[in-house]
């Protein structure tokens, strides 16, 4: 299955009036954003929303999350794909076709803000990158998975300069096709003025 499976269920979610840079994951109830490498579980309606999010604004990520990915779907479409790596010669090689290829989270965020649909930046992974622009960022969209899985790779922590603005259902959780419960949440910095979810 395409890691973006399409749901037509889904609404929209989130208006933003103003410039942004988020970031976007999905984790556990216990904080687990991966496992040796992917995600530890299945969850289509999860990879609809971030399509949906993501659609027509570029895309921060590091290598191994573009790796991640089937070759065949990458680059993700329709979005400006830049992918952060300390590997000098890993931009030449075939793995990077598609993909605008930096050194460092500053010069990928400054292309990403010129790139189209740059208004809205969104950084996708993995978690050493997230930790990387937690000061650049003021969105988070987490989709939250009502499991306790085990994985070896931590959600950022969010201190206490970001508030909790709203969530889809406001309470309990959405039942996926395949039973697995989650609910999508937003969490902006400082005195953002940005809609929650509906």
């Amino acid at each position: 299955m395409s890691p973006e499976a399409t749901s037509p269920d889904l609404p929209i979610f989130y208006r933003f009036t103003e410039p942004i840079v988020g970031m976007i994951w999905a984790q556990t109830t216990q904080g687990i954003i991966g496992s040796d490498g992917g995600m530890p579980w299945h969850l289509p309606e999860d990879m609809a929303h971030f399509k949906r999010v993501t659609a027509g604004h570029p895309v921060v990520m590091g290598r191994k999350t573009w790796e991640s990915f089937p070759e065949k779907y990458r680059p993700l479409p329709g979005r400006t794909n830049i992918v952060v790596t300390r590997q000098e010669t890993w931009g030449s090689t075939p793995d990077a076709g598609g993909a605008v290829v930096l050194s460092n989270v500053e010069e990928a965020l400054v292309e990403a803000q010129f790139s189209p649909g740059g208004n809205e930046v969104w950084v996708i992974g993995g978690a050493q990158l997230f930790g990387q622009v937690l000061e650049d960022c003021n969105v988070a969209v987490v989709t939250v998975i009502n499991t306790d899985v085990p994985g070896d790779t931590q959600a950022p922590a969010l201190g206490p300069e970001w508030t909790f603005r709203g969530a889809t259902p406001k309470e309990g959780w959405h039942t996926s096709k395949n039973g697995t419960e989650y609910r999508f949440t937003l969490w902006a910095k400082g005195e953002s003025e940005f809609e929650a979810p509906e």
